[in-house]
This record gives structure tokens, sequence and C-alpha cells, in this order.
């Protein structure tokens, strides 16, 4: 059987969730429609997504249309989850891209359209609210599409009676006797990305239907030129065709199951006993019941581990339904049950060059949390990294000195998800302090600290001598030795080096440390009194002191930004970015509209947006990703220390000599 996979995307409130539920009545998966207001969509099964009409998780289901087993993600639209969208990129075949005829286009559908483009994701547009009251006709919202999307869209029907109740389509059809325009049209768009079909337009040559539509196919499948759909999710006009297009345009899936096992895991979820459910995209071979399979994970060097789980249980997904499957063949999305410690990227059976990367951006805010009841702590924190577990945009950090929890995380909506989902399912009440952005700390010179065992004021039967100095760019912390190895016994040796990369997860001012090479220029012990805890306690002594001679700068985290505004307001976007210290790289002017890249600080990104889509009246639109971190000039942020603070030499030897 011939399969596809598809994601769902949409500015909020455009519709998509809608039309996945309109698309699933009409495929005879659900007997009633749901509504997103009235909170009872199949799609959306948390309950702040049925109270604020969002979807924050992808969802996934299946169903049949023309002879095509069909599996859809419903996906994120809001900004907060762009991580997660893009996510579910990675295993899509293709993309239906919803804009609303009454909102328009805007910033998000913008952003979500670029990142598409990007990624050359084939996409289909369909135009949704045709009936509602406001909604322009296809005629201008088609040159709507081609002003701040794309000009290479080619419109599939037209409408009648738009922003009426009574609002219908009619077919545009491959037939010059009966819409030669329409043919026209599709030659215009297409010739600009096939030679030989634009040498016989300007030749005058004859070109036939079935030239115009195989290369308008190839062009789509290519993510050059986009077919459009008018229609209404709740009433159901043009969903039909749209249906019909999906196998006309998205390439359908044909990996030979011959070959090698490879796919990927995509989504976690957890079930009440606390078992884990894999979804997993096959992109060849087949998973078959009771099989051994490798699992494969990019470990912290870049270097893929290995291990080998047997499938315990394996769901197929079958018209809106999870039925039990003794096979899943290539192509397919499925649910595996016994692949242990499954993270989301984790490679199933083989990598092959049809898995994309999965990138995960790094959180670079913080935010403390606590349970509202007292007694609750530890619950919250079992809860959380049951979530992290599931979601690997939440990352969980633990401060054992002050019994403190924080958690990394993207944007604000994103606490209020957290907090939703620890209330839900775990029935713990949260509440957090204010978000902070996350910042680094290098070293700027070279230091040296060594104390040695039988000295007074070394109170450890230990001797350890480091010296500090930067290293490049990106290296992380490097650590060497310039004494012997076999200088000391090697679980001592074991101990100092865990204790220095432990230690540097807070520098001079309360930051992680990284960029720095540290050498272990002494060591020393005395038999049989030393022991590994005496290297433990001393090393953070020494290594802190090498650091404050060396010295440290903060750095704070930068997007590296693609910002999109109309000609008449490029004099105050240039001025906003002046104010919040962005580095402009490039300006460039087409067809009225400004296109400037840069750099600019991720503290006064959230609020650089806001008044972006204020002052341009929503027409502007900003890209970001993650471009490293750039040193704070003058006052810098001081987080809290989570530890017995070394850099106080009393204070840090009365906690660890438990004296208190």
């Amino acid at each position: 059987m011939q399969m596809i996979n598809i994601g769902i995307l949409a500015h909020v409130d455009a519709g998509k969730t809608s039309l996945a539920e309109r698309i699933l009545f009409d495929t005879n998966v659900i007997d009633e429609l749901g509504r997103v207001d009235q909170g009872n969509t199949q799609m959306d099964a948390m309950e702040l997504e049925r109270k604020r009409g969002i979807t924050i998780k992808a969802s996934v289901v299946s169903f049949h249309v023309h002879g095509l087993k069909v599996n859809l993600i419903d996906t994120p639209g809001h900004a907060d989850f762009i991580a997660e969208v893009q996510r579910s990129l990675s295993v899509l075949d293709g993309v239906i891209l919803v804009v609303s005829a009454v909102e328009g286009v805007q910033a998000q559908t913008k952003i979500l359209f670029f990142v598409l483009k990007k990624m050359g994701i084939p996409t289909i547009l369909f135009v949704n609210k045709m009936d509602r009251s406001g909604a322009p006709s296809d005629q201008v919202m088609e040159q709507r599409i081609h002003e701040k999307l794309t000009s290479n869209v080619f419109s599939m029907n037209s409408v009648a009676d738009a922003g009426t109740k009574q609002a219908r389509v009619a077919e545009n059809r491959f037939d010059w006797n009966t819409h030669p325009a329409f043919l026209e049209r599709c030659i215009e768009i297409v010739a600009e990305h096939d030679d030989p079909l634009l040498e016989s337009y300007v030749n005058g040559d004859r070109i036939t239907v079935e030239q115009v539509k195989s290369s308008l196919r190839h062009q789509v499948k290519q993510g050059n030129v986009y077919p459009m759909y008018f229609g209404s999710a709740v009433t159901g006009v043009g969903v039909s065709s749209l249906l019909e297009g999906l196998a006309e345009w998205l390439p359908v899936n044909d990996h030979p199951e011959a070959e090698g096992l490879s796919g990927v895991v995509f989504k976690i979820e957890k079930e009440s006993p606390g078992e884990k459910t894999a979804y997993v995209r096959l992109f060849s071979g087949s998973l078959n019941m009771r099989e051994q399979v490798k699992l494969q994970r990019k470990n912290n060097q870049g270097e893929f581990e290995t291990r080998v789980c047997k499938i315990k249980k394996l769901h197929a997904l079958w018209d809106g339904k999870s039925v039990s499957a003794a096979k899943i063949i290539s192509g397919d999305l499925c649910k595996v049950w016994g692949l242990e410690d499954a993270r989301i990227g984790d490679v199933v059976g083989e990598q092959s060059p049809l898995i994309k990367d999965f990138h995960f951006a790094v959180p670079q805010m913080e935010t403390r949390i606590e349970a509202v009841e007292t007694g609750k702590g530890h619950l919250l924190y079992q809860s959380l990294i049951s979530l992290s577990e599931e979601d690997p945009l939440i990352q969980v950090v633990k401060d054992d000195f002050h019994q403190d929890l924080y958690i990394r995380i993207f944007g604000e909506v994103q606490k209020e998800v957290i907090e939703t989902s620890l209330n839900e399912k775990y029935g713990v009440n949260v509440r957090f302090s204010e978000t902070r952005t996350v910042c680094l700390e290098k070293p700027v010179g070279t230091g040296h600290g060594v104390e040695f065992i039988w000295e007074s004021e070394n109170p450890f039967y230990a001797t350890v001598g480091f010296r500090i100095e930067p290293g490049p760019t990106g290296s992380g912390v490097s650590y060497c030795m310039e004494v012997e190895l076999g200088s000391l016994p090697l679980a001592f040796h074991k101990a100092i080096e865990e204790t220095v990369y432990h230690t540097l997860k807070q520098g001079m001012n309360g930051w992680e440390v990284t960029d720095l090479i540290v050498t272990l220029t002494h060591s020393g012990y005395s038999s049989p009194v030393t022991t590994a805890g005496d290297f433990r306690k001393l090393v953070p002594l020494v290594l802190m002191k090498a650091l404050s001679l060396a010295g440290t700068a903060v750095y704070e985290p930068i997007y590296q930004f693609e910002l999109s505004v109309p000609a008449a307001w490029i004099s105050t976007a240039m001025f906003k970015l002046s104010a919040i210290a962005a580095v402009v790289h490039d300006t460039v002017l087409k067809n009225d509209i400004f296109l400037i890249s840069g750099t600019l600080p991720v503290a006064e990104t959230d609020r650089f947006k806001r008044s972006l889509h204020a002052f341009t009246q929503g027409e502007g639109f900003m890209v970001v990703e993650p471009d490293g971190y750039t040193s704070i000039v003058g006052k810098v942020p001081v987080r809290e220390r989570t530890d017995d603070n070394p850099l106080n030499r009393n204070e840090y030897l009365l906690h660890v000599s438990r004296a208190f």
C-alpha cells in the first residue's frame, strides 16, 4: 500500500486543528466533528490545548483516501513551540500550510513558510475560513499570498460568495478548452524552474496538459512551487479537493523494504505505569514483533553509542486507532514498546542519508520552580524528569545545596504548559520565579593553583595542582595531565577529573565555565590514609584558586536573526535594533520589503518581537536561531552558587568537614 506522512502547520487560530477534525470526519475516522471553541477536538488531548484553543504537542493519527494511507501529524503553531514543529518536519513527506482568509498572512505564517522553504519540504497551501464574514475574494487573497509569502503559487480552485455562509468553490481544470488562463498561469510559474518547458513556451511550441502537470508535480516535490486550495474547515467546502491533492502533489513513499532497517524516534509518551512508548518513523526496512534492534544515539563528543533492545509490543496507526501489528514496513509510522531509555532523535537500526539530523536548540532561559504544597519537592523533581524524557525542550537543573529546582525553557508560554502538565498528570501545583537568561564564563588569562599534602593549611591527605588557560572557542573543557598516569591510583585520577568537570559548572560569577584548558600539574597521596574523597574535596579549592587568578569574562547568548520589515518602517526597526545592541550584518531591499540579518542578545529578543508586531502593524516578522555567545561589557549578571562555595576557603572547609 502506498503511504505518505504529512503535517498541518499554521499560525495560532488559523484553523489547522479544525481542518484536521474535518479531514478525519470526511474520511470516516470520526463520527462527529469536534470544535476547538468547545474543547472537544480529537487532536488536542491536553486540557490546556482545549482551554486556550492552541496545539502544544504534536498529535499523530492516520486515515485513508483514494487508496492512500495518510499519517497526519497535527503540529504546534505557537512561536514558543517552533522547535517541536521543526522536529516533526524531520519525519514528514509534505505539509499543509493553513492560512486564514480573515486574519490573513500573519507573522507566524511567514516564519513557518520560511522554515518549510529552507528545509525544502513540499507544501500545499489551504486558505481557510472563506465562509467567514470579512473574508476577501479568492483573487484578493491570492494577491496577498503573492505579496507576503510567495508568488510561486497556482490556485486549484476559485471561490464564489466569499465571506458568506454560502461560499462555494469551483475547480480549476487542466483543460485548454475550459481553463486556458489557469494553464497559462501554471506554465508561467513552472517555466522558471523547467528550462525545456520555458524554451517550448518562448518558441510558441504546443505544450500538452500532461507536460504541465508533470512539471508541476516535480517542482512541488522539490519545494519550488505550491498548489493552493480555498475552502472552509467548518463547512467542509474545498476539503475534498485538498484531499485529492495529497496524492497528486506530495511524494508518496517508495523506499524498498529490502534495504536495511533505518528509522528514527520522533515522539515519546509515558503511560500510567511508567512504561515508555516510542513513536518511530521507518525510512527503510521493517520492524517485527519480538525482534532485537539496534538503538543509536550521539554522545556529547558527537560519536554514536549503540545498544540492543527487544521489541515487546508493536502498534500500527490505522484509521484513527492504534492497533496491534506483527510487522511495520518502510515509510510508515508506528508505536513501539521495549526501546528502553529511548529518547527523541535516537536512530533505530542503521544510519541513513534519508534521516534528517535531529537538531535540538538548547534552551537559553531558566526559571526556578517549586511545589506550592510543602513536602512535594521530591515528587516535583521526579515529575519534571518524566516530562523531560517526553520533551527534550525541557531541561531540569537541581540545586542540591539549596534544594532548589530550575528548568531551562524557550519562552513564557512553555512555563504555562509545564505548569498545566504537572497538575494534570502528576497532581503537583507549582509556582515560578522570574525568568532569566543563561550565561557562560570563559577565562581571560592563565592561572595556577597548588596545595601540597602535609602542609598546615591543607587538611586533606592529597596533593593537587592545576593550570588554567583559555581554549579555542567552542572547545568546552579540555582536561590534560603533566603528571605521569602512574603517579596515582587510577581511582584517584578518575576522582580528580570528575570533580574538575563538576566544579566548572560554576565559575567566578556562578555561570558554567567553558572554552578552557585545565592541566593537572601536581599530584600526590599517602597510602593507606588517602581516599578518593580527599581529592574530591581538595580539587574545588585549588581549581577555583587557579580560575580566580586567570580571571573570567561573562558571555551572554545571542541569536542570529533574519528580519523582514516593510520599507515604511525600516527607520523604526533600525533604531530599535541599535537600542538593544543588535549587530546588523546585511540589509537588502526586495519588492518594497527590507530583509535585515545580524545578531542580537537573547535577553532582548522577546521584547523586540513584541514591539515588532506593534510598530509594523503585524507586517514584520523575524526568524532567529542560536549563534553562540558574546562577552558582556559593564556590569555582569551573577548567579547564586549552588555548592559549598570553594571561593570562600573558610566557609568551604566548614561545610565539607561538616562542622556546622
